[in-house]
């Protein structure tokens, strides 16, 4: 396959229409913004916080480990400190989240990206639990969804959502973040403050079991409030609030919750046990819509509410995500599809219980872009943590561009919530028996689909063996010349196929019109090699 590739399917690719990458910013919609004051009780913010040399955000666009620059986007970059008092809840099998400690002081912090000029705003944003699997913060929503973010207008908010994370961020730079708090309401001698388990304890009076990444001084479960406190700060009218643009009301028209693998649970747990109390007490959701990522069923599928809580067992129903009121997209990995089967429902148009399930074919969990739009290796290192792996025994991490699906399911979150319009269904990964049902490449069938299943130069594998998360970062193998050239034994024919996926997907609603063009602009630049 070594032949120039003639330009005449690209050329019917812009008259397709599959330039949208190239249009300007998204300006406002216009749909009308939630009434001043409608929201509930919101975060007290100070910032943004200074950025010199020697003090940046942990995690800072321009410092990851495959540095940014925001600026050539049209966006900027800054980082406040979010205070307020959290409660900290039980989760009783039968009913919402209620109250176990009350008005438990929190500080954190908030790192925001948006378009540096109102005018490019969308009236979108994205906030998101900070995933804290490694131990320290992972910007995961902006790594999977910053095409469609930037393209769109929208703004990106990361919050830190674990004192585990807390701790790194302290290490990393203690003046800066000295003031971040999610200190225990309850003493230690508190009988109701749980224990590490002791082999040698009276079995009479056990202790419960206390998180391996938590201490009795903090309380995982201050993240609730916080998470509704945030995004009414980001809703209300608020000097501090950076989305108001220096006028005297927010440009927030919708804000959609995004969680990923662990914080995907704490999204199924705050769907599910608190937004109820939200509407309840506002009258309105704070959360216009929520994108949930790879967490659903026994795998993520949901967590302690408190830290001395047993997370709900893996068919318990209080992970069912049925009747949330607002729109729900739920996306699993072929890392975690298996494990999380439980979280498969049948999708529903109906309020309130407007849901998509989506399965990614080919997809791993554990992506280089988790690593890449994180901080970088020095700065993990300066927080008191370990540099993940990028490979595993098999080989790179996969290279799957989950983006693409994450991408389109953002978009379609929007146009679901805004103009009443819902998104494609899909069918689940075909499984028979317990396992997978594969094409003749070792592929699985069904799911999410693209041309890299549909259009194959590789197997796709969704788990691999090796060090830290590499059971679910899976691995790719390329086929050999000889199979190439058997499939597609020209540069078009590979090209045209590519072409013809794309095209479907795209008109389907399964691909935004950016990613179609960058696909089939990928597939000319391998077919000419």
């Amino acid at each position: 396959m070594k032949a120039a590739l003639p330009k005449t399917l690209f050329t019917m690719a812009l008259a397709a229409g599959l330039t949208g990458a190239l249009a300007p910013v998204a300006a406002a919609t216009d749909a009308e913004p939630a009434p001043p004051g409608e929201f509930g009780a919101a975060a007290a913010v100070t910032g943004p916080l200074p950025v010199t040399a020697e003090s940046y955000p942990f995690g800072a666009a321009d410092r990851t480990e495959v540095p940014e620059d925001l600026a050539a986007s049209g966006y900027v970059e800054e980082e406040f400190l979010a205070s307020g008092t959290s409660n900290v809840y039980s989760w009783p099998a039968d009913a919402p989240a209620v109250v176990r400690t009350a008005d438990a002081p929190y500080t954190t912090r908030v790192l925001v990206r948006r378009p540096a000029e109102g005018a490019h705003f969308s009236g979108n944003v994205v906030v998101e639990m900070l995933n804290p699997s490694n131990l320290f913060d992972l910007n995961i929503g902006w790594a999977v969804t910053h095409r469609q973010l930037v393209e769109n207008g929208d703004a990106w908010v990361g919050i830190t959502a674990k004192p585990v994370a807390v701790d790194a961020l302290q290490t990393f730079d203690a003046e800066r973040y000295g003031q971040l708090s999610f200190a225990n309401p309850l003493p230690v001698t508190d009988p109701a403050n749980c224990t590490t388990v002791d082999a040698d304890a009276d079995p009479a009076t056990p202790e419960t079991p206390l998180p391996a990444d938590t201490t009795q001084a903090t309380e995982n479960g201050l993240i609730w409030d916080v998470y509704t406190q945030v995004g009414n700060w980001l809703r209300e009218d608020d000097p501090t609030n950076p989305l108001t643009y220096g006028g005297a009301e927010t440009r927030v028209e919708h804000a959609y919750g995004f969680g990923y693998s662990q914080t995907g649970g704490y999204l199924v747990n705050y769907m599910k046990a608190v937004h109820p109390l939200v509407v309840a007490e506002q009258g309105v959701p704070t959360y216009d819509g929520y994108l949930l990522g790879v967490a659903g069923g026994g795998f993520a599928g949901a967590y302690p509410m408190n830290q001395c809580e047993a997370a709900p067992p893996a068919d318990d129903p209080r992970r069912d995500l049925y009747g949330i009121g607002v729109p729900v997209v739920q996306l699993m990995s072929q890392s975690d599809y298996l494990r999380g089967i439980g979280s498969r429902r049948p999708d529903s148009d109906t309020a309130p219980d407007r849901f998509r399930h989506y399965e990614m074919a080919g997809a791993g969990h554990a992506t280089p872009d988790e690593l890449y739009f994180s901080a970088s290796s020095e700065d993990i290192v300066a927080a008191g943590r370990t540099v993940p792996p990028v490979a595993c025994d098999q080989g790179p991490r996969s290279r799957f561009p989950s983006s693409i699906f994450f991408d389109a399911a953002l978009r379609n979150l929007d146009r679901w919530v805004r103009d009443d319009v819902a998104p494609p269904r899909a069918d689940p990964i075909v499984v028979r028996n317990g396992e997978p049902v594969l094409d003749e490449f070792g592929n699985v069938q069904g799911g999410l689909r693209s041309p890299y299943l549909d259009v194959p130069r590789s197997t796709w594998f969704g788990t691999a063996t090796g060090a830290s998360f590499c059971y679910i970062a899976g691995y790719e193998v390329p086929f050999d010349q000889a199979r190439l050239d058997a499939l597609y034994p020209t540069p078009e024919d590979y090209v045209s196929q590519v072409w013809d996926s794309v095209h479907d997907l795209e008109e389907a609603g399964f691909l935004t019109s950016s990613d179609a063009r960058r696909l089939f602009a990928e597939a000319e630049d391998v077919a000419g090699e």
